[in-house]
């Protein structure tokens, strides 16, 4: 196995393909297991590397939630990429990963040649806010107290999963013992030190709208809990374009891994050409009649 350093905590990591590179960060339920479709689809082309966040064995499991924030991930992120003697890579994340991929593009933009951000904004609503942390405080409750695979019943059964569950029951149930494996006390900590604690993509308006970095967000439309923050996002980001797949819950991956691959691949395709280019302000407006003096 091979393993990065991140400040004393070593972090699992693999290695598939080779041209340019791309990093994969997984979700809250997910390890470097879960972008499995991904990296079988890429690694043709591409030199594929995912890891195992911190509080996910292989990787180290610290004991002390306060070794676990955004900040942090993101400079696990880093620390990877530096493993791999990587300067540049595409960055590909899903929920709490494209938390950290976005943060990569924000502080850390001339190490991302492409951010994928996938389902991303669980929590950021302003309104929203302290139900959340309710919400973290007692799933994270639950995996000290029972324990893994009680806490994974619940989670893995929940609204934005049942999608997965209905169209592939199998690859469901993959994706439900793969999490029943994760360590309780890794789960805890990463809820309270990372999901609890990080700050409210609304806060962050001024500096992600500085991302020069191409961008794709995709969602399915039916991951309530993300969809109006990805709708914000696509205003904000200049540089952002916007996939919506239908019918589709939270692990837009592993639900549908081929519209998910033809997007990603179209996208770093012409972000490559250089034609991924901000957004023409031409088209921002409320209203659909163009002006004679616009057009001269």
């Amino acid at each position: 196995m091979a393993y990065a350093n991140s400040g004393g905590v070593k972090l699992h990591c693999e290695e598939t393909g080779s041209g340019h590179p791309i990093l994969f960060i997984h979700e809250f339920a997910g390890d470097h297991r879960s972008w499995e479709p991904q990296i079988r689809y890429f690694s043709r082309r591409y030199r594929c590397i995912s890891y195992d966040a911190r509080g996910y064995p292989p990787s180290d499991v610290p004991d002390d939630a306060a070794h676990y924030s955004q900040d942090i991930a993101v400079a696990d992120a880093i620390a990877v990429l530096d493993h791999y003697d990587i300067d540049k890579a595409h960055i590909v994340g899903l929920s709490m990963g494209g938390f950290a991929a976005l943060h990569i593009g924000m502080r850390h933009g001339q190490r991302a040649s492409a951010l994928v951000v996938a389902g991303c904004g669980y929590g950021a609503p302003k309104g929203k806010q302290e139900s959340f942390q309710r919400e973290v405080d007692v799933l994270a409750d639950h995996f000290e107290r029972d324990g893994s695979e009680k806490a994974a019943e619940v989670y893995a059964g929940g609204p934005y999963r049942v999608q997965h569950r209905n169209k592939d029951p199998r690859g469901w149930a993959e994706f439900r013992a793969q999490f029943i494996e994760h360590s309780p006390r890794g789960s805890a900590n990463t809820l309270r030190g990372v999901q609890g604690r990080r700050p409210s993509l609304y806060d962050l308006e001024a500096e992600l709208a500085a991302i020069a970095v191409p961008t794709l967000l995709i969602n399915g439309d039916e991951d309530e809990p993300c969809l109006d923050a990805t709708l914000w996002l696509k205003r904000v980001m200049p540089a952002s374009g916007l996939v919506i797949l239908p019918r589709t819950g939270h692990a837009s991956n592993l639900e549908e891994p081929d519209a998910f691959n033809r997007a990603a691949q179209e996208f770093f395709s012409t972000a490559e050409q250089g034609r991924w280019t901000a957004r023409d302000p031409r088209s921002i407006s409320e209203t659909q009649i163009v002006h004679a003096e616009e057009e001269e």
